[in-house]
């Protein structure tokens, strides 16, 4: 039985998206093994692939992908040019070493570069890239205004320049891509140094535009209003605040690190209580209302314990395989794929199952899809002759 499309009305929490996505984040944290990380990148988009809207911050996955195709490029570079910490028997070339002073002992530039570490840097790139995949899956699956919906009001004025932000770019390619589209109608080249120039008023236009707009309808909405609040409850919601997050980032080092889980879960406890407890004093500052309050329905629930329990289920499997999921670069081997920690990964497809389809061409989701010819014909005609 397939899922029900996507409404206004029945559209997952954005916040449950994120939770399955720092789940799946957290679990790719506890690993260094190529399979595992490789079978997360497989799971988180899998999982975009069958849920993601045609929206334009829907597009950004693919961004996030190759950014972390890039970061894995510059780490093994580095390893390759600054050498690796981990010894190594299997000499791949011999670089020129640049003699450095006493002070910059444990440091060098070129030298015997070994497989072993190339491998370990390998490892360490992958790890980097299948986080920023798993942030990217929360940006492409999880609405930016409806999870600004649903922050705290001592957060919204913060969250909406982090939104605007967010969505400045995927609105920047979108209207690249139309104006392309709309040249190659024309018969005009989209490629080139050229055709990059004279794309790029039409593009400036529209974000000078956007922007307009922007602070219009804040400034209509009444944003940055605050109601008067005391000076010792102002001082006491900073204090709860600085510290709860402090406790959150302490004990969340003491959980994901190999040592401190013992100091780990209380710190977040005591973190996440101060935390929480400022920014509801914080909220009486914040003089708003919220028109159609996002729901936090069944389907919600299950999409976030999906990414809790994958999250949950790698940390316990950290205690009884940690060479599965640490394989050793030193001596060199093969990594081998664990049967359950990678069944435990597989729990994240769960959304792909119980979260509301995306609309189809026939759904009332679509409209912004079958306007978009009307768009790209627009844009050519308001495009300027040259």
């Amino acid at each position: 039985m397939s899922a029900p499309q996507a409404t206004r009305t029945t559209a997952l929490h954005a916040g449950a998206w994120w939770l399955w996505a720092l789940g799946l984040a957290t679990a790719a944290s506890r690993t260094t093994n190529p399979l595992l990380l490789g079978l997360l990148v497989g799971v988180a988009g899998y999982v975009v692939a069958v849920r993601r809207t045609d929206a334009p911050w829907a597009r950004s996955y693919g961004a996030f992908v190759k950014l972390g195709l890039v970061v894995i490029g510059i780490r093994l570079v580095f390893a390759f040019v600054l050498g690796s910490p981990i010894p190594g028997t299997h000499t791949l070339v011999t670089l020129p070493e640049v003699p450095l002073p006493d002070w910059a002992k444990g440091v060098r530039i070129g030298g015997r570069v070994t497989a072993e570490g190339m491998v370990f840097a390998l490892y360490d790139g992958l790890k980097l890239a299948t986080l920023l995949t798993c942030v990217g899956a929360a940006n492409a699956l999880a609405n930016p205004s409806r999870l600004l919906k649903s922050l705290p009001g001592a957060l919204y004025e913060a969250g909406v320049a982090v939104v605007v932000a967010m969505t400045f770019a995927p609105n920047l390619v979108a209207d690249v891509q139309r104006l392309r589209a709309a040249r190659r109608l024309r018969g005009r080249p989209d490629r080139g140094f050229t055709a990059l120039l004279q794309v790029g008023l039409p593009v400036l236009e529209g974000a000078l535009e956007r922007s307009v707009a922007l602070a219009a309808a804040m400034d209509a909405r009444g944003y940055g209003r605050s109601a008067h609040v005391p000076r010792a409850v102002r001082h006491t919601t900073s204090a709860l605040t600085l510290g709860g997050l402090l406790g959150v980032c302490a004990g969340t080092y003491g959980l994901l690190g190999d040592t401190g889980a013992g100091y780990g879960l209380p710190l977040l406890l005591a973190g996440l209580a101060a935390a929480l407890a400022g920014l509801w004093l914080g909220g009486r500052r914040s003089v708003r209302t919220r028109y159609r309050p996002e729901r936090w329905g069944p389907r919600a629930c299950l999409v976030a314990a999906s990414g809790i329990a994958v999250a949950g289920l790698t940390i316990w499997a950290g205690g009884y395989a940690p060479v599965a999921l640490h394989p050793p670069a030193y001596p060199l081997t093969a990594p081998v794929l664990p049967l359950w920690p990678a069944a435990a990964l597989l729990v994240g497809l769960l959304p792909a199952v119980v979260a509301p389809a995306p609309a189809t061409a026939t759904g009332p989701a679509s409209a912004p899809a079958t306007t978009r010819a009307a768009r790209t014909a627009q844009t050519a005609q308001k495009e300027p002759s040259q």
